[in-house]
């Protein structure tokens, strides 16, 4: 396991190369470095020689029925080799159409249709880029009523059927499951263990009769415990925390990472089967 991360933010680039935080590794927004030149290369390469990196897009728009952007790959496929990062990954959705990019991250229908168009862009994405790539959930205020299957039937299929791997957002699925009405820990059930291969944790803002997806505050506690039943479920997963807006202190956040960790450690060792005592053993208890 690549251990705990931190999205990498402006905020804290000098914070970062001053302290040398104990940070397992970053997680870098791709389409924030793929400008050439500039303050953001700079410090990506400074903070690069000391943390391993992973890099997360928002633009590659693998639902969409346009034909896949070839230069925006090229530019990814750039970064990646600048980067050499763990993985890359990007969100099960769709950002636009006739090549206009509305910067949302827009759901699909759950339909097989829709999973045979999104496994075909991902295996050429994956070819192009020479490596797996990570689909992450997003978050939903919307269904659609031509869907087929549960949304993790429908990322589950996907995965499996593209072979790649699956970045679980936890706050997305409390996010969705609070405006949908359905089950969390019954998606948690229907994701497959060897896909899963990062966690997202995040805050949200909540409006009383539906939540939105804000990464603007911490976590809460509801989404801890999802947190824990995930852990329950997949393991030691590389654990990332994203924070986009009311940036806090990185101290902050450290102690949410710590938070995370604490969890982890509490969940797996109490998890963790019980050695089967031998005669022997049992004799040593005596002395």
């Amino acid at each position: 396991m690549l251990g705990f991360g931190l999205g990498l933010r402006t905020d804290h680039y000098s914070a970062i190369l001053d302290t040398h935080p104990p940070i397992d590794w970053f997680e870098i927004l791709s389409e924030n470095y793929m400008i050439p030149g500039g303050k953001p290369l700079y410090f990506l390469d400074q903070i690069r020689e000391h943390y391993p990196m992973v890099m997360h897009g928002v633009s590659l728009s693998i639902g969409s029925t346009d034909p896949l952007n070839w230069d925006y790959l090229k530019q990814l496929k750039n970064l990646a080799t600048r980067v050499n990062p763990a993985w890359i990954s990007d969100h099960l959705c769709w950002t636009g159409i006739n090549k206009q990019n509305i910067h949302d991250l827009l759901p699909l229908p759950y339909t097989a249709e829709a999973i045979q168009h999104v496994v075909l862009r991902v295996k050429a994405i994956q070819d192009f880029l020479g490596q797996q790539i990570l689909l992450e959930n997003v978050s939903s205020y919307i269904t659609f009523k031509n869907s087929e299957l549960s949304e993790w039937d429908f990322l589950a299929t996907i995965a499996t059927e593209a072979d790649c791997k699956i970045l679980l957002d936890i706050n997305n699925i409390y996010v969705s499951s609070f405006n949908h009405g359905f089950d969390p820990h019954q998606y948690l059930e229907g994701i497959p263990c060897d896909r899963v291969q990062q966690f997202h944790l995040a805050g949200h803002t909540n409006n009383v009769d539906h939540i939105i997806d804000t990464h603007d505050a911490p976590i809460v506690d509801p989404v801890w415990q999802l947190y824990a039943a995930a852990v329950k479920r997949f393991g030691r997963v590389a654990t990332m925390i994203e924070r986009d807006d009311n940036i806090p202190p990185l101290t902050e956040l450290l102690t949410e990472l710590d938070q995370a960790k604490a969890i982890m450690d509490q969940v797996l060792s109490s998890t963790a089967p019980v050695a089967k005592q031998t005669k022997k053993d049992s004799l040593a208890e005596n002395f």
